[in-house]
């Protein structure tokens, strides 16, 4: 009987795997029960490699509106990224998830990273919000922020880059 449970969630993993193609998903998690202590919790995911691309466009917008004053150096960051690919930087985080980046812990909250603050390794420097969970993103490493590449409130991609630590 085990056997034929671990059958059906073969097929059923395969079955996941086939939507997540047919529907150009790059993740997709589903958790089935069968009874009292009895479950199976299964994630599917790929990487896409038009992911650091879908970000460009979002980030290079508010570059073309430097409207805000308060914020001349975050207007230029975005301009600078145009001409080199801040994926391939060597100190940049990437988003492990698909999500919604908030910058701070709670609405009217202060933002967890500056430009140019020093971080520890482990430090929070954003959230990535994933189906209604908010994932704190770790500094890998202590260093300095850079660049800062999303914005609050923006959608973001699995492997898209977010901060640039040195």
């Amino acid at each position: 009987m085990t056997q034929k449970k671990h059958d059906s969630d073969v097929e059923f993993i395969q079955a996941l795997a086939e939507l997540l193609r047919e529907n150009d998903l790059s993740e997709l998690q589903v958790k089935r029960e069968y009874g009292d202590n009895d479950s199976l919790n299964v994630r599917v995911s790929r990487m896409m490699q038009a992911a650091p691309v879908a970000v460009q466009v979002p980030a290079a917008a508010p570059a073309a509106a430097p409207a805000p004053v308060a914020a001349p150096a975050a207007a230029a960051a975005p301009a600078a990224d145009a001409n080199d690919d801040p994926a391939s930087h060597p100190g940049a985080v990437t988003s492990p998830m698909v999500g919604t980046i908030y910058m701070q812990p709670e609405p009217g909250a202060p933002s967890f990273i500056k430009v140019g603050a020093t971080v520890n390794e482990g430090d929070t420097l954003l959230i990535v919000e994933a189906m209604k969970t908010m994932n704190h993103i770790p500094a890998p490493r202590a260093g300095t922020v850079k660049r800062i590449l999303v914005e609050d409130g923006s959608p973001v991609e699995f492997g898209a880059p977010l901060v640039i630590l040195e």
